[in-house]
């Protein structure tokens, strides 16, 4: 039995167990093995271990401090599989790096040295770099907040989250095919999509092209899931992101459908005007629709509607003032871009929320001595 420190973190909607890479190194065994058994990975309802039996809480981050110039916190985002004994190492969670902005204060990562504090982050998975800002009010990391995000309608300290230059973080290309609209085929035939990388890979569709509104509730949506995971394994291979005999990943490219807006309902039963946001968008989170959107997917769908010629940018509402308002099942979502100023690299902004859970010591049924 290894013991292993972590530390709980909400982050937006998503939660995420964050552990000190120091504490992985010192286990002796590879991050993988350990992962799986401390979040019983293997069983769908992951009863013996500290997953969430969902793809927005079987999330972990392994952090440290960082030597690179001009990065404070390092950290790796690993995407814990459910009822499927594999960890995806191939994309960021903006949820996650929230939750790692809050760790870090906490932890000593980034000194306190004023009333609102920037944590310079870098994912390792992608080599994105993002900010967190946080206030710090005397000097001192906050436990509490009065910060809400569409989703849950807990409280949590006001993280205001940065992507830094997100467009072809992983691919080199904001259009990784050069075109703004390619052709592939899914099980009922041929469907346009828009396949985009920014902040993470992502696969966009029309939502018409499935019968679709864009404003289903998650129920609604889960009959196009199985079209989509045909469609999504096409897209990583056109991306580039896979080779046709690697196995299959269920983590990138994003994967969702777009829409003109139109008035629905949240999940929550609140009602929301066609006028109230800019595009519809339903996203798929590994096997399930996602109940919001992630926020890599979000910085996607600013992209892809700022550039002419993609779907997402056909049937968005365009703004002058750089602000994309997205209406997901959980509400409307603003993402930021603000413009390169003095040479700097264009960010985008999201306003999250963050707040500590728990500090742990799991207990892994995992056999002491196998390779780290």
């Amino acid at each position: 039995m290894l013991r292993l420190q972590g530390e709980m973190i909400r982050g937006g909607t998503s939660k995420c167990w964050i552990f000190d890479h120091h504490d992985v190194v010192a286990t002796g065994v590879d991050a993988d093995t350990l992962l799986l058994a401390a979040y019983n990975a293997a069983d769908l309802r992951q009863i013996d271990g500290v997953g969430g039996a969902t793809s927005t809480t079987s999330k972990a981050a392994i952090a440290r401090a960082s030597t690179e110039p001009g990065v404070d916190v390092e950290y790796a985002f690993a995407q814990v599989g459910i009822g499927d004994e594999r960890v995806e190492w191939a994309s960021n969670c903006g949820n996650c790096a929230t939750a790692v902005a809050l760790y870090a204060v906490h932890n000593g990562l980034v000194p306190i040295t004023s009333d609102s504090t920037t944590v310079r982050m870098l994912n390792v998975n992608t080599r994105a770099r993002l900010t967190g800002t946080i206030p710090t009010p005397g000097r001192t990391a906050p436990e509490e907040g009065t910060a809400v995000v569409p989703g849950t309608a807990a409280l949590g300290v006001p993280v205001l989250l940065g992507f830094e230059d997100p467009a072809g973080s992983t691919t080199g290309r904001t259009l990784p095919t050069g075109r703004a609209v390619d052709t592939l085929t899914g099980p009922t035939g041929r469907v346009e999509a828009s396949l985009v990388d920014a902040g993470a890979p992502a696969a966009l569709f029309e939502a018409k092209a499935f019968s679709l509104q864009g404003t289903e509730s998650p129920a609604e949506f889960a009959a196009a899931l199985p079209t989509l995971t045909v469609l999504r394994r096409q897209a990583a291979l056109a991306m580039g992101l896979a080779k046709e005999h690697d196995p299959v990943s269920h983590a990138v490219p994003k994967v969702g459908v777009v829409a003109r807006p139109a008035a629905y309902r949240t999940t929550d039963g609140t009602p929301v005007g066609e006028d109230e946001y800019d595009l519809a968008v339903r996203m798929v989170s590994m096997h399930a629709p996602h109940p919001a959107i992630g926020l890599t997917s979000a910085v996607a769908l600013a992209t892809a509607a700022a550039t002419p010629g993609t779907l997402a940018h056909r049937v968005a509402r365009q703004t002058a003032d750089g602000a994309l308002r997205l209406g997901t099942p959980a509400g409307v979502i603003t993402a930021q871009s603000v413009p390169a100023v003095h040479g700097a690299s264009l960010t985008v902004l999201l306003h999250r929320a963050a707040r500590r859970i728990a500090r742990a010591e799991l207990l892994v049924p995992v056999l002491e001595g196998r390779p780290a």
